[in-house]
C-alpha cells in the first residue's frame, strides 16, 4: 500500500510593506454575507495572528486586509477557496 506524503502549503509572503496590523479592514463590497460553510474561517486564504497584547488579528491573505471579528464566521468573498487541509480531511482551526 502506497502512503501519500502531505503536500506542503507554500508560505504566503504579503506584498504590502506595512505591518499586518496596519492593513485596511475589508468592507461590505469585498465581504459578502453567507449562510453556508463557505465563510472566511474555512477559506484557504484565512489566517490569524497574535497582534498587540496577544489580541488575535484576523486576515485575508488574498486581499491582504483585516477581517473584523465575527465577520470571519458569517462572510466570504468571491475568491473563497477550500483549504488544502480541509480537502485532505483535517482542519483544526474549524474544530
Amino acid at each position: 500500500m502506497d502512503v501519500m506524503e502531505p503536500v506542503p502549503l507554500p508560505r504566503l509572503q504579503p506584498s504590502r510593506k506595512e505591518e499586518i496590523e496596519d492593513w485596511p479592514y475589508l468592507d461590505e463590497v469585498t465581504l459578502l454575507k453567507t449562510r453556508s460553510r463557505k465563510v472566511c474561517m474555512t477559506c484557504h486564504w484565512f489566517r490569524h495572528h497574535a497582534g498587540v497584547n496577544c489580541i488575535p488579528v484576523l486576515t485575508c491573505q488574498l486581499h491582504q486586509g483585516l477581517i473584523t471579528h465575527g465577520e470571519h464566521l458569517t462572510s466570504r468573498c468571491q475568491g473563497w477557496t477550500d483549504d488544502m487541509t480541509r480537502q485532505q480531511g483535517w482542519a483544526p482551526e474549524v474544530a
